[in-house]
């Protein structure tokens, strides 16, 4: 059976079908198809893609049974394609629950706080210092609670072999251990950290993932020009969903605003671009003072 998965390259979120896929032994043919550019995974063009698969976004895996969005549903419907020959849910009721509850945590302790932490150091978000401080002491108790799980265990979190809980919590600490979770941050939880590199270390991982290097130092500050696009994607998004959903007609229009804001955001980039070094400065004391927050893309601009 092949399935395809659509995502852009890089996306952490479909490692985790890709790694299934590794350990089944199901092949997935994973397609870039965005339709407008690398440079956004925030919407597609392709009309057919937006009406097949509900909100137009990426990750998705098509399968015979139809398509499926939640990164998590894709890497146990993969999982369960060999059935009882591989090991991936576990050997029994037991294990197949444990392996869901930290599926879970992953996603609701882990994952949530380190992309938020992840974006406002790479400027998917506006830098905020006072956000940054939420989302550390956020993460040290998350890692904390795991650290603790994990000193009891050898080197899985479920049972003694990968799971799809191993799979999920490495993917989503896999933004933190290359971006925001430094050498002396990791110190802190030592079984985390032996954990980590044992998974990541794994043949079926190192297909997917490469050789993964953790980061010296926090990432510097990133301008906002990223942020600007997003909120303009948000704001258009905002609008269109107060539109009555269904039909052909509705989908279409969804694709023609992506084209638009599309256009807007590119113009809005270039601008950043022809900024000069004084605009620039003002932007980023903007950022490290807290004031971006409460400011839309256009308001940046004009200052």
């Amino acid at each position: 059976m092949s399935l395809v998965l659509r995502a852009e390259q890089g996306n952490k979120n479909a490692y985790k079908s890709l790694i299934a896929a590794e350990y089944c032994g199901v092949k997935v043919d994973h397609v870039f198809q965005m339709g407008v550019s690398d440079k956004t995974h925030l919407f597609v063009e392709n009309s057919v893609f937006v009406i097949n698969h509900h909100f137009g976004m990426v990750p998705v895996l098509e399968t015979p049974d139809g398509p499926i969005f939640e990164s998590n549903g894709m890497a146990r419907y993969v999982a369960k394609l060999n059935g009882d020959n591989n090991t991936l849910c576990g050997f029994s009721v037991y294990e197949l629950v444990q392996i869901e509850e930290w599926m879970t945590y992953a996603t609701t302790e882990i994952d949530e706080a380190l992309t938020r932490w992840v974006y406002i150091r790479t400027g998917v978000y506006p830098y905020n210092a006072r956000a940054e401080r939420v989302l550390i002491d956020f993460m040290k108790k998350s890692l904390c609670t795991l650290n603790t799980h994990l000193a009891k265990k050898a080197n899985y979190l479920v049972g003694n072999c990968i799971t799809l809980a191993d799979i999920v919590m490495a993917c989503d600490l896999f933004p933190g251990f290359t971006h925001v979770l430094t050498k002396s941050f990791t110190s802190e939880f030592p079984h985390v950290e032996r954990y980590f590199w044992n998974i990541v270390g794994q043949p079926n991982f190192k297909k997917v993932l490469g050789e993964v290097k953790q980061p010296e130092s926090l990432p510097k500050i990133q301008p906002v020009a990223l942020y600007v696009r997003r909120e303009l994607f948000e704001a258009l998004n905002k609008k269109r969903t107060n539109q009555t959903e269904g039909g052909l007609n509705y989908q279409l229009i969804k694709v023609k605003k992506a084209k638009a804001v599309h256009n807007q955001m590119m113009k809005v980039e270039k601008e950043l671009n022809q900024m000069t070094e004084e605009q620039r400065e003002r932007i980023n004391q903007m950022v490290l003072n807290d004031d971006v927050a409460s400011c839309d893309g256009s308001k940046i601009i004009e200052k």
